[in-house]
């Protein structure tokens, strides 16, 4: 598999038991928008099904792992070092 650096990965996971983990590109910092709203608690995505896992307050299962919600909306994944170079803002405007 090639791997474009400018794009973040379709699907991402934050837990490290997942097959959609990679800690690389966590390190690196993704950000995402869902619905045009940008969220700061998702546990796991992906772009091309549309939905994001979401965590619900601070509420745990038994296992002692974070329960979530999954919505369906328009995904989208970006590199938060991007966000921060410059000329990021000029295409905020």
């Amino acid at each position: 598999m090639t791997e474009n650096t400018d794009i973040p990965p379709d699907r991402l996971s934050i837990d490290p038991k997942s097959p959609f983990f990679n800690e690389a590109i966590l390190e690196r910092g993704i950000g995402i928008r869902f619905n045009g709203v940008e969220k700061n608690n998702v546990e796991e995505y992906s772009v091309t099904e549309g939905w994001v896992r979401v965590s619900v307050g601070k509420t745990v299962d038994r296992k002692g792992n974070p329960m979530t919600m999954k919505l369906k909306g328009v995904v989208e994944a970006y590199f938060r070092a991007a966000e921060n170079s410059p000329g990021a803002d000029a295409a905020e405007t």
